[in-house]
């Protein structure tokens, strides 16, 4: 059966049609699922018991398990969410001045297969839902108690990968009578899928879009990102100048500083020479090292000579703030360890 979360108000009010219930029950149903949260049924309180049963012959309707949650020394919080079919996704909550913003995941698992990423390794189990998706920032705020105000598609799997899901839970998540969450507080991170992301130009959504670029080079790229030979840089590139030109909005690239692979001061000079002239924000990443890599991340001294030259040379650069470092807070190294230690105990 199909989660009731994933369902819009426009489909709601054609479900309630065929159940013969008058139409404004679609936007009490909404409110439930979407803002309040209600994990099931008999939650609510204020729709007849003959629609509950009607809802509950045809959709599914509950809360994810809580299989894990980690609080970092500053405050960061990783969990780890179940879902009824056994498979299981991380949320990281992030505290910063402006508010809280949540990275959520988008698959259980990921087949891009990029070298320096846990999210990877086992490759792709499935696509959430847009229920599911949304799930994890509903129940995030009420373990959490917290108001979450920014969004940031960045976890688990590749959002563009699961693009109808995806753009369905972005109009869900926006809705005013649901989570209410501004679309320019919401960024999403592909790797690089050229098609979709002029498929997501073409909507003019007003989220922000970051790539995952990690390497000034095709040569570099290739060796750590599979989809580059799929979508080169060059063709990355004008996929990002298509998305700029329809939407008017900055590109955000994220860029993974490796010691001794791409974070050198003539990396540096390639990937300004990249991106000069457009408009474009680089975000730079200490790598988080990962067990099953023998990837390590950039010196602080190398990481901050790679920022210094691309500002010097006018393009805007920070480098990412490491939060809940001590948690393993970058993406799928929770859930691997939880796989890792099911396996172990079955083996027993």
């Amino acid at each position: 059966m199909q989660n009731l979360r994933d369902l819009d108000k426009e489909a709601l009010l054609a479900q309630m049609e065929a159940f013969g219930q008058p139409a404004y029950r679609a936007g009490q149903i909404f409110k439930w699922v979407q803002k309040t949260g209600a994990a099931c049924f008999a939650e609510m309180t204020d729709i007849p018991k003959i629609l509950r049963a009607q809802l509950a012959g045809r959709f599914t309707l509950s809360a994810p398990q809580l299989l894990r949650r980690q609080i970092a020394r500053d405050g960061t919080r990783k969990y780890l969410w179940g879902f009824s079919d056994g498979n299981c996704v991380e949320s990281v909550l992030m505290r910063y001045t402006h508010g809280y913003t949540i990275c959520i995941s988008t698959q259980v698992g990921c087949r891009m297969g990029c070298v320096f990423c846990a999210s990877t390794i086992g490759s792709k189990i499935r696509d959430l839902t847009p229920g599911e998706i949304l799930e994890q920032i509903i129940f995030t705020a009420k373990d959490a108690g917290v108001q979450i105000s920014n969004l940031v598609l960045m976890g688990t799997g590749e959002p563009l990968d699961n693009y109808e899901n995806v753009v369905q839970f972005l109009r869900l998540v926006h809705d005013r009578d649901g989570q209410d969450i501004g679309l320019r507080h919401i960024s999403l991170s592909t790797c690089g899928l050229c098609d979709r992301i002029r498929e997501l130009a073409a909507l003019n959504l007003q989220i922000t879009l970051s790539v995952s670029l990690h390497a000034p080079n095709d040569m570099l790229r290739n060796q750590i990102m599979p989809v580059n030979r799929r979508w080169p840089i060059r063709e990355l590139m004008a996929a990002c100048s298509d998305y700029i030109a329809q939407t008017n909005r900055r590109i955000s690239y994220e860029y993974a500083l490796i010691r001794g692979f791409n974070d050198s001061i003539d990396c540096a000079r390639e990937l300004t020479a990249l991106l000069q002239g457009t408009l474009a924000h680089v975000n730079l990443i200490r790598l988080n090292p990962i067990t099953e890599s023998p990837l390590k991340p950039s010196t602080p001294q190398a990481t901050q000579a790679f920022c210094d030259y691309l500002n010097m040379h006018g393009v805007t650069t920070t480098v990412r703030r490491r939060l809940g470092f001590d948690i393993d807070a970058s993406c799928g190294q929770l859930r691997r360890k939880y796989q890792q230690n099911k396996e172990e105990g079955a083996d027993r």
